[in-house]
């Protein structure tokens, strides 16, 4: 039994890089790669031959061409991705991803055609067509990871997914780049896109298979009215749509941020397009070791505690940013010292660097994109773990309608707010201030974001949580979670060590504290009180436990009914039987210790100032039926698990 239980936890702490060597996982991958690569090098190689060439195209302005091109590319995510998301329910997603994958080896043929004759409408009706098969692989992409892959490797497999998003952008940018720089580049484009598109057809063709959500769906081409009620069932679970309005903030920050870095380079860094790439590799290579990182920092299960800490570090080095960028005065006395080139009014990446105050500029956008990963890495698999499977491809489908109207805002947002005066940097300090605000509203509808970053910061910043037997903790369905009361933290830790959000039963005058009862309702906790005291709140209580229970939450008791005094545990009150008469669902015995020498406990010999990171531990038993539970014997259990610690 032991070696089981080795086994299985191996398997949850195994590193996330495991997953690319997987079948389930792997091939899926770089199927998805190739697929966001190759629309960064045709997009990027489009806008760069229209910026340059626009005359052999079109009597258009350049400008006009590569808003065009952009528009072109994102309205297809508006039009189809309704549809998109009822296919993903409706049909198996291998064989969807072959057909879409299929699709983009002809896409990228008639883009190569447009290419080599400089034929303006298959250029243009090519990255449409892109656009659209991007738009019906999204839904697919998010919907297959938490059916192909397990609770414990859902963050690690989201953060694999983004890692490769923002540098297959990265990638496929610079790719672009040099080639069409190339005096025969064009063709090397053409080879690359086909060659490439191929490669992910191939790679798709060793995707397993996955039973279809929803066969008997019967699909709606109405698009306005499909996307509506898909926006509306998305409501329906107000944290997995405020997760939805949360990844669409990001991408409004994103999008605003990547393209104001051509200008910022050139008019507030005084640098060419090498310090642009070097922008862009620092914003990506940040959210891909952020994302990468996430897996460590949740403990191998979805921690939405990372968002607010993402949020954080979003705004704060979007402020500093701001302070560390050179002032026009700073720009030209480093040109009179003669770090510019003579004759040259623009310098390169490595001039750049070596300039002082740079590293300062380098540092701030590469933490942008680390706790950018933070922040939408959690996100994403909260929106997979939270929609129901049934409706899960049309929830991520109508996330990708939001991400697409914010990504226009922001370019809305820009060409307003320039054309008003502001200046880049303004323009990014402004978007870094407004980002607080959004997180703010956002924790205040869903203040689950902020509690469980309080409990994150409790047992990463104060404590060292080692958890034992957390395989015991059910994935969904109801149960009844018992544990010994050593501190006024015990439900911050238990709920740190769960993926899942808990009920607790608390004294109810406690619940009742000024200020505190905001949290406490947040958490919805349940009050609960003796009965010659209050007998209408424990009725009620009783009555609250046996509707969470009856909905297939969670509900945690400390059956002592106080704070220890003494350490050890006490006797274990009714109120555990009680709760299974009304409603029989399995219990899962804890055992908290540690927590007896904290300053949140009632030890009369308790430290005033605590020692650095006390080891805390957390041993969760098997669950056991309700039949079998009495109170003493729960309590000799708990007793058990805890093993004389204290």
């Amino acid at each position: 039994m032991k070696k089981r239980d080795s086994t299985e936890r191996s398997e949850r702490e195994a590193s996330q890089f495991r997953l690319l060597l997987a079948r389930r996982f792997g091939p899926f991958f770089l199927t998805q790669l190739a697929g966001a690569f190759n629309d960064n090098v045709y997009k990027n190689a489009l806008v760069i031959l229209v910026a340059y060439n626009a005359a052999t195209y079109s009597a258009l302005d350049s400008g006009v061409l590569a808003n065009l091109a952009a528009g072109l590319f994102i309205l297809p995510f508006l039009l189809f991705s309704a549809n998109a998301g009822q296919f993903a329910d409706k049909y198996e997603k291998a064989f969807l991803i072959r057909v879409i994958k299929a699709a983009e080896v002809v896409i990228m043929a008639v883009a190569a055609a447009g290419l080599m004759l400089d034929n303006l409408a298959l250029l243009l009706a090519a990255l449409f067509l892109m656009g659209t098969q991007s738009a019906f692989f999204g839904p697919v992409k998010y919907a297959l990871l938490p059916q192909a892959l397990g609770p414990h490797e859902l963050v690690g497999g989201n953060a694999l997914v983004e890692t490769g998003t923002f540098l297959a952008i990265l990638g496929g940018t610079l790719v672009a780049g040099v080639l069409i720089a190339q005096p025969d580049g064009v063709p090397y484009v053409c080879v690359l896109i086909v060659a490439v598109s191929v490669l992910g057809f191939a790679a798709s063709l060793r995707i397993p298979g996955l039973e279809a959500p929803t066969p008997g769906l019967k699909l709606n081409w109405n698009i306005f009215s499909e996307t509506w009620a898909n926006l509306r069932f998305a409501t329906k679970d107000h944290t997995v749509f405020h997760s939805m309005l949360g990844v669409s903030w990001f991408w409004f920050y994103g999008a605003l941020f990547l393209s104001q870095f051509p200008d910022y380079s050139r008019v507030s860094l005084g640098g060419n397009e090498t310090v642009v790439t070097l922008l862009l590799a620092l914003f990506s290579v940040g959210v891909a070791s952020g994302s990468l990182l996430c897996e460590r920092l949740s403990g191998h299960k979805v921690e939405v505690g990372l968002v607010p800490f993402g949020s954080i570090g979003l705004s704060v080095f979007a402020v500093d940013l701001f302070f560390a960028t050179p002032t026009s005065a700073e720009l030209a006395a480093h040109a009179a010292a003669g770090l510019v080139a003579t004759g040259a009014p623009e310098i390169g990446a490595t001039e750049f660097l070596l300039r002082e105050g740079s590293w300062r500029i380098v540092l701030d956008l590469f933490l942008i994109g680390m706790f950018g990963g933070f922040y939408i890495v959690p996100l994403y698999a909260q929106i997979q773990t939270r929609s129901e499977p049934t409706h899960r491809s049309r929830i991520i489908a109508a996330n990708n309608i939001l991400n697409a109207l914010f990504m226009v805002a922001a370019a809305a947002v820009a060409v307003f707010m320039l054309s008003q005066g502001a200046s880049v940097p303004q323009l990014l300090l402004l978007t870094g201030i407004f980002n607080l605000a959004v997180a703010a509203y956002i924790y205040s509808l869903v203040p689950e974001f902020l509690l469980r970053f309080l409990d994150w910061l409790l047992v990463h910043a104060v404590y060292r949580l080692r958890v034992k037997g957390g395989q015991h903790l059910p994935e969904q369905g109801p149960a009844l979670l018992v544990c010994n009361h050593q501190s006024l933290a015990d439900a911050l830790i238990i709920s740190a060590a769960c993926r899942r959000p808990i009920r607790f039963l608390m004294y109810y005058t406690i619940f009742n504290i000024p200020v505190l009862n905001f949290i406490f309702r947040s958490m919805k906790a349940i009050p609960v009180a003796p009965a010659r005291l209050a007998p209408h709140v424990l009725d009620k209580a009783y009555d609250d436990v046996e509707a969470a229970l009856l909905d297939g939450q969670l509900v945690c008791i400390f059956p002592e009914g106080q704070l220890t005094t003494d350490g050890a545990i006490g006797e274990f009150r009714s109120g555990v039987s009680r709760i299974l008469e009304r409603t029989p669902v399995p219990v899962i015995p804890m055992a908290l210790s540690g927590l007896w020498e904290s300053i949140f406990s009632r030890n009369p010999a308790r430290k005033r100032l605590p020692r650095l990171f006390p080891a805390v531990r957390l041993v969760i038993g098997k669950p056991l039926a309700p039949r079998e539970i009495t109170p003493a014997g729960l309590r000799d259990t708990v007793v058990g698990l805890q093993a004389g610690r204290r």
